[in-house]
């Protein structure tokens, strides 16, 4: 098979009901304080990973933890997905930082994430 090189899961967001409580869990967890800690979002940077909580799953509406693999082209990938069966769920666009995201389905359902850092 041939096409765009992924890279490995890069980030994994987790959809939480309480931001204070949750943060607590997950410095637990990992041994670290969050890098990024705002209202609308906590980010903790380990290893090669970042873990994102969203508190009420955020504007993308996540309701299960949703993991984004990078990749070296967001675009030709959405296309080898959609090619391959997937459903597009949210188009590519700029977190910040040229950091661009998007989603797909399976076609179970299943919410798969893809990231390209610039």
């Amino acid at each position: 098979m041939t096409g765009t090189t992924t890279q490995g899961i890069k980030t994994v967001l987790h959809p939480v009901s309480d931001l204070p409580k949750a943060k607590a869990v997950y410095a637990a967890l990992l041994g670290i304080e969050p890098q990024t800690d705002e209202s609308y979002y906590v980010g903790f940077e380990t290893g090669d990973q970042h873990i994102g909580l969203v508190p009420g799953g955020g504007p993308q509406g996540l309701t299960s933890p949703v993991v984004y693999w990078e990749v070296s082209d967001i675009e030709a990938k959405l296309a080898e997905l959609t090619a391959a069966g997937a459903t597009l769920k949210d188009a590519a666009s700029d977190v910040g930082g040229g950091r661009l995201v998007a989603t797909v389905t399976d076609l179970d359902g299943n919410v798969l994430g893809i990231l390209q850092d610039r």
